[in-house]
């Protein structure tokens, strides 16, 4: 009977798939933002602009050289709107945004999901991690890992 019990608890978490892979959508998530008073959602999305969507951690190496690179190649993210979300404490996302000047971009947001909604609905395992969406914020593909400037622009089409 144990045996038994223990063979349907593990079948039944393999068969389990990240949730993103049933809403082909830009996830239902609210970022709270530097300023711990405002939120960023869905709905404050530009229109018609693609979105790549990036987990980071502030203190994650990989994090911090993709968002040189992608900040010293900001004009070529034209028509597209980066969201960066964290689960790090603001204290540490604040120190991020400064560090990078992220402020001073008007097609990047950066808010912490305080919820930390976002590591269960991709099953992030390694940051930091990816999610493409086009024009109408539907799904394009999603990537665990450092990315390129080039290789994120060919994601999204551009």
């Amino acid at each position: 009977l144990l045996f038994s019990f223990s063979f349907l608890v593990s079948t039944g978490q393999e068969n389990q798939e990240a949730p993103y892979k049933k809403y082909s959508v830009y996830p239902p998530v609210k970022l709270l933002m530097a300023d711990s008073l405002s939120w960023f959602a869905k709905d404050d999305l530009p229109r018609k602009q693609a979105v790549m969507l990036l987990l980071f951690n502030p203190k994650c190496e990989h994090c911090q050289h993709e968002t040189e690179a992608m900040t010293a190649q900001i004009d070529r993210y034209k028509g597209v709107h980066i969201v960066m979300a964290t689960t790090a404490p603001l204290e540490d996302m604040r120190g991020f945004i400064e560090k990078y000047r992220l402020s001073s971009f008007e097609n990047i947001s950066v808010g912490r999901d305080t919820g930390f909604f976002l590591p269960v609905y991709f099953d992030i395992h390694n940051l930091p991690f990816h999610a493409f969406y086009n024009k109408k914020l539907e799904l394009i593909s999603v990537f665990s890992g450092s990315m390129t400037v080039d290789k994120t622009l060919t994601e999204l089409g551009k």
